[in-house]
């Protein structure tokens, strides 16, 4: 029977070490050139051992510092996939901010449908980008936040996250290179791996991308995009300055990038600077939705494109979905119309505002990041302390976190926690977050 490749064999072994606890979580592995004189390898062979102990998720490699075991006792998925957890967890993972009343406004707004004349053409094929009515509503509602559009340039999606996909299924192109923040959304992440893009990270200065690493990127390499989060990113929660928007919009506009503006969170920042697709139009694409502002339940989003590009967006909405739901974006225009979303935007500023408030006070004794009106909260630890143990030890408190991981770009993870504020009742919020500070406090004492 044929033996397995020596650097599997060596695999193999490690493996088993992490699954005994032979090697225990945090154990730092020889380096690579070790690796490779107490194994008889060669540098590449050692290499590839480590590489495939990462992609199966077991060791971590951190530039400048070493190879780390990691955590076993996470979750697959930790701060990625959405699942039900225990009843008794508490969950600071994901943000579905809620509000007292909304199922009573659910139920009106559905007796209002019931009673609507037009009610059996919502049960029928809607146009791929959305009826022109209720495209010209969402323009109606943008232009309340600095952005002048025609209705042809919205069209509705089954919320931002598919906004999203649409835009990089209609618009890119396998092998193209997307300039991105070295932290950013996870939905965007797993959306480039998933149609085969190439993510360039940029490291961060001050509120923003750093201008000149992006300048420096696109005189390295063809780079098709930038994908970004002026208006509170996440998880960060910076808020991009005027001058940084204009740099990035000239920097693009030179190397002939087009922007992706993830707005998803926008609502929270009411003193923001004009969107980039109000300083760029005809180069930006603007996705949102109204998941975080109405609820995670309402998938109904919408993409603000330049005219020339509105056609392949709309052939990718109908490749995935046809078309956004009728009775669910009809729902969303009743809302817009009314007033609705624009009170609950406001009312979800002063939740948000008011958690940051109670976060502020129980976490008072450790670093954290965050805006000021955000529903998260990021929280670097020191160089020596694991991000990933701490996790673990807040689910082991019935607390769910998720690590920087998720989030990153590059090839060195930086150990923090992100912390999502609006998925639970402000007392349970409060106990939680100072249990979080006193597992961090034990961790970065010890």
């Amino acid at each position: 029977m044929p033996q397995p490749a020596r650097y599997k064999q060596i695999v193999d072994r490690i493996a088993e070490d992490i699954a005994s606890g032979q090697l225990k979580p945090g154990t730092r592995l020889p380096t690579h050139r070790e690796l490779a004189a107490r194994e008889g390898l060669g540098i590449v062979t050692a290499t590839r051992v480590y590489a495939e102990l990462d992609a199966m998720g077991l060791v971590s490699g951190e530039t400048g510092r070493g190879t780390f075991v990691k955590e076993a006792g996470l979750p697959n998925g930790l701060g990625i996939d959405q699942v039900a957890i225990a009843s008794d967890m508490v969950d600071l993972n994901f943000n579905y901010p809620a509000l007292a009343g909304q199922t009573e406004l659910l139920r009106t707004a559905l007796r209002q449908l019931a009673s609507a004349g037009n009610l059996e053409a919502l049960l029928r094929y809607q146009p791929h980008a959305g009826r022109l009515h209720e495209r010209a509503c969402v323009a109606r509602h943008l232009e309340r936040r600095g952005l002048s559009i025609d209705a042809e340039q919205v069209l509705l999606v089954d919320g931002a996250q598919h906004g999203l996909a649409t835009t990089v299924m209609g618009l890119l192109k396998p092998g193209d290179v997307v300039a991105v923040d070295a932290l950013t959304y996870t939905g965007f992440k797993l959306l480039a791996q998933s149609q085969r893009l190439e993510l360039a990270p940029l490291a961060a200065s001050g509120a923003g991308p750093d201008p000149d690493a992006l300048e420096a990127l696109c005189k390295r390499r063809r780079v098709r995009a930038i994908y970004t989060m002026p208006t509170l990113h996440n998880p960060l929660g910076w808020v991009m300055t005027a001058s940084r928007r204009r740099q990035l919009v000239s920097i693009a506009r030179k190397h002939g990038l087009f922007i992706i503006e993830d707005a998803a969170y926008a609502f929270l920042a009411d003193d923001a600077p004009p969107p980039l697709a109000a300083l760029a139009p005809d180069i930006t694409v603007y996705v949102s939705g109204f998941s975080k502002s109405v609820a995670t339940g309402l998938r109904v989003g919408y993409v603000v494109a330049p005219r020339e590009r509105v056609s392949k967006i709309e052939r990718a909405i109908r490749v995935t979905t046809w078309n956004t739901p009728g009775v669910m974006t009809a729902l969303a225009c009743g809302w817009l119309e009314d007033g609705t979303v624009e009170r609950l935007e406001a009312e979800k500023r002063a939740d948000a505002t008011m958690r940051q408030t109670v976060a502020a006070r129980a976490l008072s004794r450790v670093k954290r990041l965050a805006h000021p009106a955000s529903y998260f909260i990021w929280l670097p630890m020191p160089e020596d302390v694991r991000a990933d143990r701490i996790a673990k030890a807040l689910i082991q408190e019935r607390i769910s976190v998720s690590t920087a991981e998720p989030f990153c770009t590059t090839a060195h993870v930086p150990h923090a926690l992100r912390l999502a504020l609006g998925s639970v009742d402000v007392e349970t919020l409060r106990l939680a977050l100072e249990r979080v500070q006193e597992v961090v406090s034990f961790h970065i004492d010890a």
